[in-house]
């Protein structure tokens, strides 16, 4: 069995385009196509306003970077063009104007982490259903209320994201 990663990747310039709903559901449209097409697992996720945490791990018969690499390119590109049909003011912000790219939607080089056991497992579990309650963000008065995160799916059994594999039935 290939590693598990906990992944984080940020908007370029922190911009908080996850306060609307459709780029929220482009990451876990994403998500599902992934895990549907048996490119990857998905233990654990929140979609922040301005960035996303996961457990995930690479199937069998897929390399990591590709995954990694094909989810960034696909949400990005999604983002974009919504962003961009709908007018919004966030495209403008995240506008590079350089030779490669117009736009730059996430920041370079998220952070993957391997992890290595189960306590460090159950750590950022908990460290990502926790992130929506924390201080600066108060998005929620407890994790499972927070629509866009597993951390339901693990205290309340909600079903709602059909792409996730619990991790300690595995």
């Amino acid at each position: 069995m290939k590693e598990i990663y906990f992944f984080t990747a940020v908007i370029f310039n922190k911009e908080k385009v996850f306060f609307d709903k459709h780029c929220c559901e482009i990451i876990v449209s994403s998500f599902r196509y992934m895990v549907e097409n048996n490119r990857l697992f998905i233990y654990a996720f929140v979609v922040m306003p301005d960035h996303i945490h996961l457990i995930w791990q690479t199937a069998d018969e897929w390399e990591y970077k590709s995954n990694q690499r094909d989810f960034m390119k696909f949400t990005a590109q999604k983002i974009k063009f919504h962003l961009g049909d709908t007018g919004s003011l966030k495209l403008v912000k995240l506008r590079v104007g350089k030779s490669d790219r117009e736009y730059q939607i996430w920041q370079r080089n998220p952070l993957s982490i391997e992890l290595y056991n189960d306590q460090i497992i159950e750590q950022k579990i908990t460290y990502i259903h926790n992130n929506p309650v924390q201080k600066g963000w108060m998005l929620s008065d407890s994790p499972e209320e927070y629509y866009y995160s597993s951390a339901s799916f693990y205290m309340n059994g909600d079903n709602r994201w059909s792409f996730l594999t619990n991790i300690y039935e595995v």
